[in-house]
Formats: structure tokens, sequence, C-alpha cells
């Protein structure tokens, strides 16, 4: 029973996701059909390019083929005349919208978790057998970390924000799974609420 009990917990907490929606905004007029677009932009503006090109490729997989990462497009230290290249490029191309991610805060929480004691007995020799037997176990003070991630989704056809959401993980393994987890949230989110379509 006791190892039944056990695999039904890892199977619990394995299918539950630290990562939720902490708000989002969209457009009321806006609802996007995603097999009618032709291309989306996917942009992570993350300082590792490998975690970067890793989340714009997780993002486009979801976007059934319509998806195009901006590594192809977009370098770190682009100047005024580069971007207006790269903006005419984009149009030219048949872009409809841009879809940005971004890391927009950490917090940090320290709790203390307070340990376990042998229970007092009202005599000294009840008490000493008692605390020398029992378990013990010291307090400590436990870090946890929030990661809040920030979606933009913009038409450029529209020239306007079209949906906004922040999104926040507890503790995440990894920048990989913080960025994947997040995106699948974000994606979870549109679809509820009848943003997107066509997925």
């Amino acid at each position: 029973m006791k190892k039944i009990m056990c695999i039904l917990l890892v199977a619990i907490v394995s299918s539950c996701s630290s990562t939720h929606i902490e708000q989002s905004w969209r457009d009321p007029a806006v609802t996007v059909d995603v097999s009618q677009l032709n291309k989306v932009l996917v942009v992570a503006l993350l300082k590792d390019e490998a975690n970067r090109r890793a989340t714009e490729d997780e993002l486009c997989s979801m976007l059934n083929g319509k998806g195009v990462p901006s590594y192809n497009y977009l370098t770190k230290n682009i100047t005024k005349e580069q971007e207006e290249t790269i903006r005419e490029k984009v149009k030219d191309q048949g872009f409809d919208g841009v879809i940005i991610m971004r890391l927009a805060a950490v917090d940090k929480d320290v709790q203390y978790v307070p340990g376990t004691y042998p229970m007092y007995y009202g005599r000294f020799w009840g008490y000493y057998w008692n605390a020398w037997n029992a378990f013990y176990d010291p307090g400590y003070y436990k870090t946890t970390r929030t990661y809040r991630v920030e979606t933009n989704v913009y038409s450029l056809k529209r020239d306007k924000l079209i949906w906004s959401g922040i999104t926040s993980t507890v503790d995440p393994s990894g920048v990989d799974k913080l960025m994947k987890s997040s995106s699948k949230a974000v994606y979870k989110e549109m679809k509820k609420q009848g943003f997107i379509t066509g997925v």
C-alpha cells in the first residue's frame, strides 16, 4: 500500500506544473485564427543564445509551422540603419505578428521551517530518555525563487499590442524549463480565452 501511495504521489507531483498565469489582457476585438496566419516572428529576449534559440524553437513548434524564430533576423547589437532594413524585410516577407517573451522579474522568499523536537515531560527522566531516543530535526531556512515571464503579442498589420500576460514559476530547474513551461501556460490561456483558434 505504501508503495502504491508513493507512486500516486510522484504521478500527481509530475502532472502538476508550478507555472501559472498571474495576469493577462487581450484586445476584446481581436481573435487570431492560427490556420489563417502567414508568419509570426517569435522573439525570446534572453542573454544566453542557446536558451534563446531553444525557447524560440519551442514557441514556433506550437504555431503549426507558422512561427519563425527571430534568431534568423535579429542580433543583440542592431544599429539604427540595420533596424530599418530588418523592419522592411519583415514587412516584405508578410509577417502577421510578433510574439515576444522576456524574464521580467525574479523574487526571492526566505522562510524558516521549524524542526521537530521531543515532547516535553513533567519529569526529567521521562524527557531525558525520550529526547535521547527520539528523532530530532533542527529547523532550517528555505529559499524559494519566483520567476515572472512577460509575453506580449503584437499585430504588425494593426501595429498594436493585442495580448499580454505574465506567468510565474516557482524554482524552475533551469531557464529552458522555465521558458518551456511559461510558453505552454500562455498557449493554454490563449486557447481558453478564445484568443487563438484553428490549432
